[in-house]
């Protein structure tokens, strides 16, 4: 399989596993000029801002660690730019989650991964 296919079967993965645990799906893979945004969902009245990431190794820090300061910077300008189009949106209180994938089936789910 190639990287793009495991990477769009662990955002799957990451869905159905965040279902499980209470979470509502608003919107997958938004994409826009600034960025992308691989789920968007609900968790009670917050609105959660959701990177998946899988590795096979935790080499290089992982993962988690690949979500580095440019890539905190294109999620969160794609995430305002969602708010700005969908206003109904910006009242919710909002984060930014990472799931991570690293050599196995089981998601380490980081709440709160990193501040606006």
């Amino acid at each position: 399989m190639d990287r793009h296919s495991l990477g769009k079967d662990a955002e799957r993965n990451a869905e159905n596993w965040l279902e499980t645990q209470g979470l509502q799906l608003i919107q997958r893979n938004m994409r826009c000029r600034l960025g992308e945004i691989d789920l968007i969902m609900t968790d009670g009245e917050s609105l959660i801002f959701i990177e998946v990431r899988q590795r096979n190794t935790r080499a290089f820090g992982g993962a988690a660690a690949s979500v580095d300061w440019r890539k905190q910077r294109k999620l969160l300008r794609a995430a305002r730019y969602f708010l700005a189009a969908n206003p109904a949106w910006s009242k919710h209180p909002c984060r930014f989650d990472v799931i991570a994938y690293e050599g196995n089936d089981i998601p380490l789910w980081y709440r709160n991964a990193f501040q606006n």
